[in-house]
């Protein structure tokens, strides 16, 4: 009898200890019944069940140091209960030792009372933009398909990016960037873009947004109103953007209003100011006109808004702490904050956003609302058939990336966009070029260069800074050239820009291959030969050099203008 008294005892108490740290019903993130509950009502009485804190963690995307989450991580996942972390280029160290830490950081989230699994997402664009490197293909990148024009090419780029994260336990990508190309000075936007039209961006990224999304991974499109007509960075200032209501809505929101329509579930905000709409000095990110009243309100978008980084620059208003600035971005619209590096400034923003809570109801509730538009897009993604898995097969992370589905599909995408701009020396023929000198900021347009011209001599130049080269550069490289009775040129920025703009008086013996962006051919009419490729990848500049040299006959077509 005592026995079984002492039995009872430990009994009420686990029961006890049971119901203390489980939601109401005895849910987790994974209790979801579809027939006694509809998932909008699940997931409304799920964050009911929800401490504040719990709900807080929910709309933070942290960032963290170094090649593993470290035990501070680790520790703001169990007690904080965060919704997601961002991989960030210094984040990789090797591809399987990243994966195992996606596995680590998604079984402490498991771990939790509530069980909610974790946004894992990284900026793996396609081209210029690749924060997880390592053996990740190198696409061709969103110019490459806007001059081929095929939407099967940019479903494709979507559905390979979206395959080799998926197989890293990446389940959310920052792609596709839909900034339309209207500013040939909008260096940090470039070959990031599809194309100068409005129209061509919005089908190229609705097919890539497709075959991402097939590989079970979250889109977030990107830089929400648009960035491609700013002359400036918003990691280092605020872009001032012209353009009215009317102007943008024909222009740069075209691929958000087709996007929303295909079911988007997630874009970014960005730190950009259009003083005709919102009045100087207001960053997109933290107006109610834009994230509410337009995105939500006027173009009927349902997913979940998330900030570019709130430690960029763009985003802090003149008198303003970085803490302030997330709460203000919070009651604009916006439903996760992405707060990359600095753990003393992740401690304020919290300390900051908790007392709000505390002590305002509005805000409290606005929190409520991203936490319930989170979960929704997690329980849709992360928890249905086709998700991510949670824990990475290491195997597979060593067998399958690049994934061996799309071989050969690389040089078949760099050929079709591959575009003749000039073709007096086109097809070039080595033997009769005589003495030939290859320039260009990359290693691999050198070697593809030796490799197809035979006695070619390679010269390289540095890609930084990448707005500048001095003069006493430009000269030297200029009496260099007039050794050669041929220049190849590889122009990719304004440093090689500055540097080919010393040979105009040679310009019967140069040769531009454009890598990136041709835009800054705009710069040099007196080329007269010159074709584009638009990456940075081997199979590009075996495209380029083959194009040159009349393997095949390109058919790209600029998707800028360029004169």
């Amino acid at each position: 009898q005592e026995v079984l008294s002492d039995m009872n005892l430990i009994t009420m108490v686990f029961l006890m200890v049971l119901l203390a740290v489980s939601p109401a019903g005895g849910d987790d993130f994974w209790d979801l019944d579809p027939g006694r509950s509809s998932e909008e009502a699940y997931v409304y009485e799920f964050v009911d069940s929800m401490t504040d804190d719990e709900m807080l963690g929910q709309i933070l995307l942290r960032g963290y140091e170094g090649t593993s989450p470290s035990e501070e991580f680790f520790r703001w996942i169990r007690e904080r209960k965060i919704g997601g972390v961002k991989i960030f280029g210094w984040n990789v160290g090797t591809l399987t030792s990243l994966a195992q830490g996606i596995g680590d950081m998604q079984t402490e989230a498991g771990r939790t009372r509530l069980a909610v699994p974790l946004f894992v997402a990284t900026d793996q664009e396609g081209g210029w933009v690749r924060h997880v490197k390592g053996d990740t293909s190198i696409t061709a990148g969103n110019l490459a398909l806007g001059a081929g024009g095929n939407p099967m090419d940019a479903y494709r780029s979507g559905h390979l990016i979206g395959t080799e994260l998926r197989t890293l336990g990446i389940n959310m990508n920052f792609a596709p960037t839909v900034d339309v190309y209207t500013n040939p000075l909008a260096h940090v936007i470039g070959p990031r873009a599809f194309s100068e039209d409005p129209v061509q961006t919005a089908y190229l990224a609705t097919a890539y947004y497709r075959g991402m999304q097939n590989a079970g991974i979250i889109c977030t499109a990107k830089h929400f109103p648009g960035h491609g007509n700013s002359d400036q960075d918003s990691h280092r200032v605020l872009p001032i953007l012209p353009g009215t209501f009317d102007d943008i809505w024909s222009r740069e929101l075209v691929p958000y209003r087709l996007l929303i329509r295909e079911g988007l579930p997630a874009v970014m905000s960005g730190h950009l100011n259009y003083p005709e709409i919102t009045g100087p000095d207001l960053p997109a990110t933290l107006s109610q006109l834009f994230l509410t009243d337009i995105l939500r309100n006027r173009m009927g978008f349902k997913g979940i808004v998330i900030t570019d980084d709130m430690r960029m620059d763009g985003v802090l208003m003149k008198g303003m702490s970085t803490p302030e600035v997330c709460a203000e971005a919070l009651v604009a619209g916006n439903d996760m904050l992405m707060i990359s590096r600095d753990v003393n400034m992740h401690e304020r923003i919290w300390r900051e956003l908790r007392q709000r809570m505390r002590t305002d109801e509005a805000f409290r509730n606005r929190v409520r609302e991203a936490a319930m538009r989170i979960l929704t897009l997690k329980l849709d993604f992360l928890a249905g058939e086709g998700s991510v898995p949670l824990e990475p097969d290491l195997e597979s992370v060593r067998t399958s990336i690049p994934d061996p589905g799309h071989e050969g599909y690389l040089l078949d995408l760099a050929c079709r966009s591959t575009t003749v701009i000039k073709d007096r020396l086109i097809p070039f023929e080595p033997g009769s070029g005589g003495r030939v000198l290859l320039a260009g900021q990359f290693r691999e347009f050198l070697d593809e260069g030796m490799r197809r011209i035979p006695g070619a001599v390679p010269h390289y130049l540095s890609y930084s800074p990448f707005y500048r080269a001095t003069a006493s550069e430009v000269a030297e490289f200029r009496r260099l050239a007039e050794r050669y009775d041929t220049i190849i040129f590889g122009l990719a920025n304004p440093r090689s820009l500055a540097i080919l703009s010393g040979l105009e008086d040679l310009a019967d013996r140069v040769i531009v291959i454009s890598v990136l962006t041709p835009v800054y051919l705009r710069e040099t009419p007196w080329v007269q030969t010159s074709l584009a490729v638009y990456g940075t990848g081997y199979e590009s500049f075996q495209a380029g050099f083959g194009a040159l040299l009349g393997d095949f006959v390109p058919q790209g077509v600029l998707p800028i203008t360029i004169y």
